[in-house]
């Protein structure tokens, strides 16, 4: 039984202690957020415009056109052991050529079951005893962007940079936590009916420190079931790069709206199981749509996850298919008010599990058409003339 309380925690470190040569370093931040990118498949590094943008790209914080913009998502997964949580503030400063936001991102299992004291030394069980701890993962964005005058002789090029600062947290129970940090670089150029995005992740190599602080009792548990006892270790993050094409199909104005958008997701950490799989880098394309009606309305999906699997019917497991996972969603927006739906997985390959993800978005504006009515001198009136006497 005191095995059973600490199969999570073994793990967790058995993964950690190796962490310097292995992929797939802190997969949390890959996920996406926002029902409206999750819904597109993750395609939205150059259509991103939002709030959600200092997670996609801190370029898109540029065409916030509110005062302040705040977003929430809530999801689950593996029937509800998961819970991923996001918020964000985007805010653009006076002049509207620049834009700071902050992004919080927390993806975490709580009330592990802790058995170490839970069995008493005659075999009987201390309900007293059984505690629970929670494991999570923390991110703190902290999103700056703003707009380049690269272009100024041509009307139909605008160019928009961002940049965002990641703090990392990581925790397991009281036993080990772990700090990092980060950097993003975005990019956004529109030219008529185009926009081109690229945002650089970890751009710098991201390092996550971990530290342990285990009693001497669950050492013990660690050499009995011949586990490695931690002591220090770090986890790296190498450079990853999202690129993005997207196009306006039809004219501004419209009622209805269809934005397509093809990208691609490129990884430096070594070979993953992705349809262009190599040593130094791997690709995963995606591909989102999303049609609108009076902006108010709309309709998205998506495909990405591609990658190639042996076909099980195959004796000489010699044939091979490609996979996919497909995403869909709608999303409704009431004046300032936007809320979003997605069906979409966690990017698992062999049993994708579907989840519920609703984002919502509040746009928040100054009052300041009424503030500059109220300052208004009354207006002027004219006394109507005295009648004249027959």
């Amino acid at each position: 039984m005191r095995k059973f309380g600490l199969v999570f925690l073994l793990s967790c470190f058995s993964l950690t202690t190796r962490a310097q040569s292995r992929i797939y370093v802190n997969e949390y931040l890959n996920i996406g957020v926002g029902a409206r990118g999750l819904s597109m498949a993750g395609a939205t590094a150059a259509s991103t415009s939002d709030v959600y943008s200092g997670y996609w790209n801190p370029a898109g914080l540029m065409k916030v056109d509110a005062d302040y913009q705040a977003g929430l998502m809530h999801a689950e997964y593996f029937a509800g052991i998961f819970k991923y949580d996001y918020g964000s503030v985007a805010v653009p400063l006076k002049k509207k050529d620049r834009a700071l936001g902050i992004t919080f991102i927390r993806f975490a299992t709580d009330n592990i079951p802790y058995t170490l004291d839970y069995v008493q030394p005659d075999g009987s069980f201390n309900e007293s005893k059984l505690k629970g701890f929670s494991a999570g993962d923390y991110a703190v964005l902290l999103s700056y962007a703003q707009k380049l005058n690269w272009f100024k002789k041509n009307k139909d090029l605008h160019t928009r940079i961002g940049a965002s600062g990641k703090i990392l947290y990581r925790n397991v129970g009281s036993m080990a936590n772990a700090w990092g940090f980060g950097l993003d670089l975005g990019l956004q150029v529109d030219y008529k009916q185009w926009i081109f995005g690229l945002t650089a992740k970890d751009i710098t190599t991201s390092y996550t420190a971990w530290s342990f602080h285990l009693t001497d009792e669950e050492k013990k548990i660690f050499d009995a079931t011949k586990n490695e006892i931690p002591i220090k270790s770090y986890e790296v993050m190498l450079p990853r790069f999202n690129f993005g094409i997207a196009r306006n199909f039809m004219k501004a104005g419209k009622d209805i709206q269809v934005l397509a958008e093809l990208g691609f997701d490129v990884t430096t950490d070594g070979k993953r199981t992705t349809l262009v799989s190599s040593k130094p880098i791997s690709i995963d394309p995606r591909l989102g749509v999303e049609a609108s009606y009076k902006n108010s309305i709309f309709v998205r999906a998506g495909i990405g996850n591609f990658y190639r699997a042996l076909d099980n019917a195959d004796t000489t497991n010699t044939k091979k298919y490609t996979v996919f996972q497909p995403s869909v969603g709608v999303g409704f927006k009431v004046k300032s008010f936007s809320v979003d739906y997605a069906f979409t997985s966690l990017q698992m390959q062999d049993n994708p599990l579907m989840s519920h993800v609703i984002s919502i978005r509040l746009d928040i504006y100054k009052a300041r058409k009424q503030a500059a009515a109220d300052s208004r001198p009354p207006a002027r009136t004219v006394a109507p003339e005295p009648a004249k006497q027959q």
